[in-house]
């Protein structure tokens, strides 16, 4: 899987496809929130025009494509974030060209299959090497899944080493067979470790999160995240038999429902006594935590962020009275 270029891409997609043309996929979300000038890339979206009141990942992954030295930007138009459309339209304008992608309305694997068919095509390459890579990646899948049963079943893992692994398999830092043997050395010290298993395991839904101490503070608290929802589905868990069906498994994209149905799965699996679901300021996504309380089996704390930083007094104070909740329960 030699590459010799380099696509931003504004969300998970089929990465198989980009490493299939010689592409290495850099997911601008993860540029963003790891840059030591985080605070200056949305300064720099606010100074091309961006209002203050459009989501602070819009405007961080907009200046990081413009400084990551990208050759174009794979987009999601649909199963994403609503902003995207006028983004791309944004970077085009700046002279950054642009590819979109689209998932389905629903998790159909025969209008995926066509979906990353012309995806396909647009940069170069073909359905059936995509394939090829799929296979090839699927000994770093079965990796990633070996760090979720350390998190929650060994208990060797706490919840931001396990966060932290699962959200760069979005693009697998763009090498992967260098971030297959940087996991596969984690994985032998982890478990080495001795089990310590968690008073409270909680449970993690929605987006990542840009509050940079959440899982810490968790933790000094008396709970342990053991379930990261969105960064999971970013590692593709499962077995399948195509890319077509290993995205349709994919729930991010989908209905709130879609995503229900695996985390009620995940809170039975892994013994969850609650969930903190995190929405992104000014995010259409903040209307799901109204779903989350009526039909998950388990209390849920929403809790929002606009900009990068450390848990607030506010939010720790939340935090402390919603696992006391859990401990009485």
């Amino acid at each position: 899987m030699e590459t010799n270029k380099k696509a931003g891409i504004t969300t998970t997609i089929p990465a198989e496809v980009l490493l299939a043309a010689g592409i290495a996929p850099v997911d601008l979300n993860n540029v963003y929130i790891t840059s030591s000038e985080r605070d200056g890339l949305v300064a720099s979206a606010e100074a091309r025009g961006f209002p203050p009141n459009v989501c602070t990942w819009i405007k961080g992954i907009y200046a990081a494509a413009c400084r990551a030295n990208v050759d174009f930007v794979v987009g999601v138009l649909r199963g994403d974030c609503s902003s995207t459309e006028k983004l791309l339209e944004i970077w085009n304008d700046d002279g950054l060209s642009t590819v979109p992608f689209a998932f389905p309305a629903s998790p159909d694997t025969s209008m995926l299959h066509k979906e990353i068919a012309e995806f396909a095509g647009r940069v170069g390459t073909t359905i059936d090497k995509a394939e090829q890579v799929r296979q090839e990646l699927l000994p770093l899948r079965s990796l990633l899944s070996r760090l979720d049963e350390l998190t929650f079943r060994d208990n060797k893992v706490l919840g931001h080493e396990n966060h932290l692994w699962l959200v760069s398999s979005s693009d697998f830092n763009g090498l992967p067979q260098q971030f297959e043997n940087d996991l596969g050395a984690f994985l032998a010290e982890a478990e080495r470790r001795p089990s310590s298993p968690p008073a409270l395991p909680i449970g993690y839904a929605g987006v990542p999160s840009v509050i940079d101490d959440l899982y810490e503070t968790v933790e000094g608290l008396g709970g342990r995240i053991v379930f990261n929802e969105v960064q999971r589905q970013f590692s593709m868990p499962g077995s399948f038999a195509s890319l077509a069906e290993q995205y349709a498994a994919y729930t991010y994209p989908f209905d709130t429902f879609h995503r229900i149905r695996d985390i009620r799965r995940e809170i039975e699996r892994r013994g969850l006594k609650g969930i903190i679901h995190y929405a992104q300021t000014f995010c259409h996504r903040q209307l799901e935590s109204m779903l989350f309380r009526k039909h998950l089996p388990v209390p849920v704390l929403t809790i929002e962020a606009d900009k990068p930083g450390p848990v607030t007094g506010t939010l720790k104070t939340r935090l402390e009275a919603f696992l006391e909740q859990l401990s009485q329960t």
